[in-house]
C-alpha cells in the first residue's frame, strides 16, 4: 500500500510540473480577456506562439457546423481512451512496485537488477515497438507514449542505481554513481530523441544532460553558485532553441526553471560580496526586467507574470531590510508608491497585488512604531485617502474630456 501511494505521488508530482506552474502563472499573469482590445491581443499572442497563419483562422473560423457533435464525440472517446491509458500504466507500476517492496530483503542480488533493471529495459523495447509502428500520437502527451516512456525511464534510472549499488555495495561515491547513471540514460535518451523527435524524450534528455553536467560540475570543485549561472545561462540558449521546434512546449518551462538556476547564482555571489539585503533587491529588480521585456515582445504572459510577482516580492523585502530602522525609512514607501504608476502603465495584477501589500504592510509597521497611541494619525490617512478618490475621479473625468 505505501508503495502505491509513492508511485501515485511521483506522478501527480511530474504532472505538477507541467500543468501546476502554468496553472499558478496563469491566476497570478497579467493577460486577461475583458474587453475587445484583450481578447485581440489574446487570439495574436496565441497565433504568434502555435505559428497558426490568418489563412488557418479563416479555415477555421468556416467551418461547417455540423462537423462539430462529431469531434466532440471523439473528444470525449479520446478523453476515455488516454483516462484508462493512465490508470492502466498506474496500476501496473503500482503491482510492480509492490512486489518489489515486498520481496526485496529475500532477493538476491541478481534478481534485484533484474526487476529494477530488466523491467525499465522491457518498457525501453515495448516504447521502441511503439514507436516504430507508428501507432500512437508523438507530439502530444496523450495516449500511451508518455506513460511508458516515463515508466521506462524511472525503471531504468532506478535499475542502474541498483546495479551499482550491488557491484559496489561499499562505495560511498554518490556523484560518480549518479554521474555515471546520468552520462547512460542522456545517451539513451538522446538516440532515441534522434530517432523520433517526441516532446517527452527532449525532456528527458535534457532532464539526464543538465544533471550530467551538474554533477560533472561538481566533482570537479566548482562552486555551486557559477554552475548554477553557467547552467542557468546554456538553458536560456536552449529554451530560445526550443522556440521554433515542435518541442515548444518545453519553452515556457526552461525559461522558468532557467530564470530560478541562473538568479539562484547570481543571488548566492552577490550576497557574498555585499549582503543578502542587496542581493534580494538587485536580482528582484533583475527578474521585474526580465518579466517586463517578456510583456513588451507580448510573449508567454504567464511568465512575466510570474517574474512581476516573484521579482517585486524580492525587491520590496531587500529594500525594507536595507531601510529598516535608518532615517530614510520613508523612502520604501515613496517606493512603493511610484511601483503603482508602473502597475496601472503595464496593467499587472501580480506586480498591483504586491504593490498594495507592500504600502499596507509599511503603512501598519509605520503607525506601530510612531504613531501606536495617536488619534490623529488614523484621521489624516483616511483623509489622505479620500483625497487622493477624489484626485483619481477629476482625473478620469478630465481624461474623457480631451
Amino acid at each position: 500500500m505505501i508503495w502505491l501511494l509513492v508511485i501515485i505521488f511521483i506522478f501527480v508530482l511530474i504532472g505538477g510540473g507541467w500543468w501546476g506552474w502554468p496553472l499558478l502563472a496563469g491566476i497570478l499573469g497579467t493577460a486577461s480577456v475583458t474587453d475587445k482590445a484583450s481578447a485581440l491581443e489574446s487570439i495574436a499572442r496565441l497565433m504568434r506562439d502555435y505559428d497558426i497563419t490568418p489563412a488557418e483562422v479563416e479555415t477555421a473560423f468556416h467551418a461547417p457546423a455540423e462537423s462539430q457533435p462529431v469531434s466532440a464525440r471523439r473528444s470525449r472517446g479520446d478523453i476515455a481512451k488516454t483516462l484508462f491509458t493512465y490508470l492502466g500504466a498506474i496500476f501496473i507500476l503500482a503491482g510492480i512496485s509492490t512486489y518489489i517492496g515486498t520481496f526485496w530483503e529475500s532477493m538476491g542480488s541478481v534478481m534485484r537488477v533484474v526487476v529494477t533493471l530488466g523491467v525499465g529495459y522491457i518498457l525501453f523495447i515495448v516504447l521502441v515497438s511503439a514507436l516504430h509502428e507508428n501507432k500512437y500520437p508523438k507530439k502530444k502527451f496523450t495516449g500511451l507514449i508518455l506513460p511508458l516512456a516515463l515508466a521506462a525511464v524511472f525503471m531504468m534510472t532506478s535499475g542502474w542505481f541498483v546495479l551499482i549499488h550491488e557491484v559496489y555495495p561499499h562505495g560511498d561515491n554518490w556523484r560518480a554513481a549518479a554521474l555515471s547513471v546520468f552520462g547512460v540514460m542522456a545517451l539513451h535518451q538522446g538516440v532515441l530523441f534522434g530517432k523520433y523527435r517526441l516532446t517527452v524524450l527532449a525532456f528527458t534528455a535534457l532532464f539526464f544532460v543538465y544533471g550530467f553536467m551538474h554533477v560533472g560540475l561538481d566533482l570537479l570543485g566548482v562552486p555551486y553558485a557559477y554552475i548554477a549561472i553557467v547552467l542557468g545561462a546554456s538553458l536560456f540558449l536552449v529554451a530560445t532553441a526550443l522556440e521554433n521546434t515542435t518541442q515548444c512546449v518545453l519553452t515556457e518551462p526552461a525559461l522558468l526553471i532557467a530564470t530560478c538556476w541562473l538568479n539562484g547564482g547570481l543571488f548566492d555571489r552577490i550576497a557574498i560580496a555585499t549582503s543578502a539585503n542587496w542581493a534580494s533587491l538587485i536580482i528582484g529588480v533583475c527578474v521585474m526586467f526580465t518579466a517586463y521585456g517578456l510583456h513588451k515582445a507580448g510573449r508567454y504572459s504567464r511568465l512575466s507574470g510570474l517574474g512581476y510577482l516573484i521579482g517585486s516580492i524580492m525587491a520590496y523585502s531587500g529594500l525594507f531590510d536595507l531601510v529598516h530602522n535608518t532615517p530614510v525609512e520613508l523612502i520604501y514607501l515613496a517606493v512603493a508608491a511610484s511601483m503603482l504608476y508602473a502597475c496601472v502603465v503595464l496593467q499587472s495584477r501580480a506586480l498591483l497585488f504586491t504593490t498594495v501589500i507592500a504600502m499596507l504592510g509599511f503603512i501598519g509597521f509605520y503607525t506601530a512604531k510612531h504613531f501606536a497611541n495617536s488619534l490623529g494619525w488614523p484621521v489624516t490617512l483616511v483623509l489622505m485617502g479620500v483625497a487622493f478618490l477624489g484626485v483619481g475621479t477629476i482625473a478620469i473625468k478630465v481624461r474623457r474630456h480631451i
